[in-house]
């Protein structure tokens, strides 16, 4: 069973920069979408960024010009590289990875921005 595992939150300063890595087990083969999430407490689930097999990037209004998503192929691993980080910003943070046929989720990873 291929397990995602998201690393790298923490607490940031405002205006901090925080990587985020999600690693699969093993490889995953036809991959048509990989994505980032956020839920903060008592909020709704936010798509965040995504990139696409071709290698097209998008980004939630909120996050755009401040997050890159990013993927090594050969590492199983996706990225979310966060600049410029907010308070808002702060949730739990989870990635995606999507074939045609079946979808998997990482377990999250914590994000606090707070000075």
């Amino acid at each position: 069973q291929v397990q995602l595992v998201e690393s790298g939150g923490d607490l940031v300063q405002p205006g901090g920069s925080l990587r985020l890595s999600c690693a699969a087990s093993e490889d995953i083969f036809n991959i048509y979408v990989m994505k980032w999430y956020r839920q903060a407490p008592g909020k709704q689930r936010e798509w965040v960024a995504q990139i696409t097999l071709g290698g097209n990037t998008n980004y939630a209004d909120s996050v755009k010009g401040r997050f890159t998503i990013s993927r090594d192929n050969a590492k199983n691993t996706m990225y979310l590289q966060m600049n410029s980080l907010k308070p808002e910003d702060t949730a739990v943070y989870y990635c995606s990875v999507s074939t045609v046929r079946v979808t998997y989720w990482g377990q999250g990873t914590q994000v606090t921005v707070s000075s």
